[in-house]
């Protein structure tokens, strides 16, 4: 049986405990919400690559060699990145929830490659030593500088997507490297809204056009 100076004993305990317990729900209420996930984007299937390489002529062309693609430093992380013309050009800003999935030069080397192998066996920068050592003949190398990919606001209602690189041919032998030819493409492509969606497809479809130019300038240059 209980005696009164038990029961005098577990009241301070039952209230203690009930201290604790309003201490945890409170704390449970102001525990931060769990983080948010970034969305992540890439330049979709590449459908406008394949069906220009249709239209294009049957005939193979010489193997090329498609070297890593060269980007300033701040082109190096995986951020959508927009700028505001109309305030200030010269600051590049990132959109906060939304990710590139690979960094845009490794977006743009994997389009460019798709669109170069439609009509030519097209190397990396180890298969195309493996062939010199192999068959003491170098491809022609083509190197990609990305300077610019940002989605350029020329005013709050106005944006387009912004691509600008430099595009240099190279034939390699055994006297030395030749330029063959270089150019600086610069390609801008509308962008359907004012966000980091509207920016994607602008700069995709800014990509999208670029690629078929280089392809086409490559196709262009002298042969072999």
């Amino acid at each position: 049986m209980m005696t009164m100076k038990n029961a005098i004993h577990l009241h301070p305990r039952r209230a203690a405990c009930a201290g604790l317990a309003l201490l945890l729900l409170a704390g449970c209420g102001a525990l931060p919400d769990k983080p948010v996930r970034a969305t992540l984007y890439d330049f979709g299937p590449g459908l406008a690559a394949s069906a220009t390489a249709a239209n294009a002529p049957a005939a193979a062309l010489p193997t090329l060699a498609l070297a890593e693609i060269e980007s300033n430093t701040r082109l190096e992380g995986t951020q959508i990145l927009y700028r505001l013309g109309y305030a200030d050009a010269n600051e590049l800003r990132p959109y906060g929830q939304s990710r590139w999935s690979l960094t845009p030069a490794q977006l743009l080397r994997q389009r460019l490659r798709d669109a170069l192998a439609e009509r030519r066996t097209v190397l990396g920068p180890e298969e195309s030593a493996t062939i010199a050592r192999a068959e003491g003949k170098v491809p022609d190398t083509l190197r990609i500088s990305l300077d610019e990919f940002s989605h350029y606001f020329e005013s709050a209602s106005s944006s387009v997507g912004l691509v600008r690189l430099r595009a240099t041919l190279i034939r390699g032998s055994t006297g030395g490297d030749r330029v063959l030819g270089q150019r600086t493409f610069t390609v801008r492509r509308p962008a359907p809204s004012a966000d980091a969606p509207g920016g994607v497809k602008a700069l995709a479809a800014a990509t999208d056009a670029a690629v078929a130019e280089i392809v086409q300038w490559v196709d262009q240059q002298p042969r072999q």
